[in-house]
């Protein structure tokens, strides 16, 4: 959050009762209104007056001291702040050029915050489905760093558990090792495919894909060879589509990873004595939580998620010394993490009210969630060729002498998707459209990225450095000033992200400094401004296409120069 803003939330909290978090309280109100805004009508009780009143006599009280930056008015219950037009330019761009793509960061906090996303399982080729928990997870990753956070971003890969025991059987069975090392996760997809038709028509295969996870998990050695390779080609595959997307991990520690560490987490269980029978199972009993029980061994011995995320829980608390905890996995899995969260508290473990779950809507097709049981799967790859390929025909039409055509499309394209994504609501279900995923006009991605090409080239032409001086006018138009307040409202977003863990509102602010930048440069001339203007003007281009690429990367988004 920019300095100008810390500065109004000073004032406020030298006003307002000390349990009050200005900062999580304050509102983005209407234009007309003013810049911020806070409400007092969790005021009216504290201090026993109508909250009509208290932002009255609030506005009244901070004008005073606060004439030189701004004024605060009260409108229905609302304390409303406008900045001056020379405090709002000169803070910001003062801030720009000390910070440059750090614009609206956060001081180091301490904190370390483990956040875990994609996590696809092996022996799976990357699909559409993994893609919201990948482009979620990737862009809280960033926007906790930029909130002053050390971030730890895990790949919990599925690479444990029964159904590989289905799929060295399938392997097994159906498998031909020359069109495996041809077609690599594919044919792994089509036998576990298959295996599940299969299964429908004779259930015992079920009880042979058990048996066969069982011998895995007790360290049989020609079915470790096999889930090894099965791992190694499937991680080689997921690393091109990260590379493509441009995400990265700190760790690839997937449920494996947990194996020698279950023995511990369930004698843990066990002194607490929240063990018990049922069945033959082991379970942790949570009808005190209005909840199923956890089942923490089947009764063949072998564990489950379960087992392994509250041993991954312990170990990236204990070890990796983690002071929050997120998981970034689709809303169908809130039974789970509800019960990971009331196992690590019956142990006693107080920071179980660290651990988040960061659910999301699916994309859903036709009604229909996406299954690989049933093979009904839209590979990712595809996706993302798609829509380069969409990109580069358009340049080719519209911009044929555009140099390094190819690695533009692709960057264009990866981030139509990206954006296509994260503009949503992560709450919402999204239903899947080949049309609309590679749409490239409207509020989409390459728009935004269009408007940092068109200050680049603005910057190129004029010659701009950006060591130069400027002043800022007497006055400014509305158009300036507009710009100047959708950057301001950008900086207040990056914080707001860090509260409520929703990267649209960065994707949402980016479109609005876009259609500002539009109106202004549609209504500001800039290099035919003349002397201390002109200057003025390229630095508020300068500025913008500095947001921008900086709210792109956000987002996981990449920022070509040229399109």
């Amino acid at each position: 959050m920019i300095r100008i803003v810390n500065k109004i939330f000073e004032f406020l909290c030298d006003e307002l009762p000390e349990d009050l978090n200005v900062k999580k309280e304050y509102e983005i109100p209407k234009s007309e209104f003013g810049d911020l805004a806070f409400p007092c009508f969790s005021l009216a009780k504290k201090f026993r007056k109508n909250h009509v009143i208290i932002a009255a006599e609030l506005s009244e009280k901070l004008n005073e001291k606060l004439s030189d930056f701004g004024s605060f008015s009260g409108n229905g219950g609302y304390l409303n702040f406008r900045f001056s037009d020379d405090f709002l330019a000169r803070g910001i761009l003062s801030e720009l050029m000390e910070r440059k793509e750090k614009f609206g960061w956060e001081e180091n906090t301490g904190k370390t915050v483990i956040i875990d996303f994609s996590s696809p399982n092996i022996a799976k080729p990357f699909s559409i489905g993994h893609l919201r928990s990948t482009s979620i997870g990737n862009a809280l990753r960033k926007i906790l760093i930029a909130n002053g956070m050390n971030v730890i971003g895990v790949n919990h890969l599925g690479d444990w558990g029964t159904q590989f025991g289905k799929l060295i059987y399938a392997y097994r069975k159906w498998g031909n090792e020359s069109i495996f090392n041809e077609k690599g996760v594919d044919y792994l997809l089509e036998l576990y495919v298959k295996f599940h038709n299969e299964a429908e028509k004779d259930p015992s295969l079920d009880e042979f894909g058990r048996e066969e996870f069982k011998k895995l998990e007790h360290g049989d050695t020609e079915n470790r060879k096999l889930w090894e390779k099965f791992r190694d080609i499937s991680l080689d595959e997921f690393k091109k589509i990260y590379e493509r997307l441009g995400i990265e991990f700190d760790h690839f520690t997937g449920e494996s990873f947990y194996e020698d560490k279950l023995e511990d987490t369930i004698k843990r269980l066990f002194d607490k004595g929240l063990l018990e029978k049922s069945e033959g199972a082991e379970i942790v009993n949570l009808n005190d939580q209005g909840m199923p029980p956890a089942l923490i061994r089947k009764n063949d011995g072998s564990t489950l998620y379960l087992t392994r995320d509250l041993a991954a829980a312990i170990y990236r608390k204990e070890v990796l010394k983690a002071d929050l905890l997120l998981y970034v996995v689709g809303s169908e899995q809130k039974l789970h993490f509800n019960q990971l969260k009331a196992v690590v508290k019956k142990l006693g473990y107080d920071w179980y009210e660290n651990i988040h779950h960061i659910d999301f809507g699916l994309f859903r097709f036709s009604g229909e969630k996406m299954s690989t049981r049933k093979g009904k799967i839209i590979f990712m790859k595809d996706v993302l060729d798609e829509a380069k390929n969409t990109i580069l025909n358009i340049i080719k039409e519209k911009n044929p002498e555009l140099y390094e055509k190819e690695r533009i499309a692709e960057e264009v394209g990866a981030g139509a998707i990206i954006f296509g994504d994260l503009v949503n609501e992560r709450i919402k279900n999204i239903t899947f459209s080949w049309e609309k995923m590679l749409q490239f006009e409207g509020d989409t991605g390459p728009y935004v990225q269009y408007a940092h090409a068109r200050c680049k080239s603005i910057l190129r032409k004029s010659g701009f450095s950006e060591n130069e001086k400027f002043n800022i006018p007497e006055k400014i138009s509305e158009y300036e000033r507009e710009l100047l307040r959708e950057i301001m409202i950008y900086s207040v977003k990056i914080n707001k992200v860090s509260n409520s863990y929703k990267p649209h509102y960065i994707a949402e602010s980016l479109l609005k400094i876009t259609k500002s930048f539009n109106r202004f440069y549609q209504n500001c001339p800039v290099i035919n401004a003349k002397n201390d203007l002109k200057d003025f003007r390229l630095m508020i281009v300068f500025l913008t296409a500095t947001i921008l690429k900086s709210g792109m990367s956000l987002l996981g988004m990449r920022a070509p120069d040229e399109m």
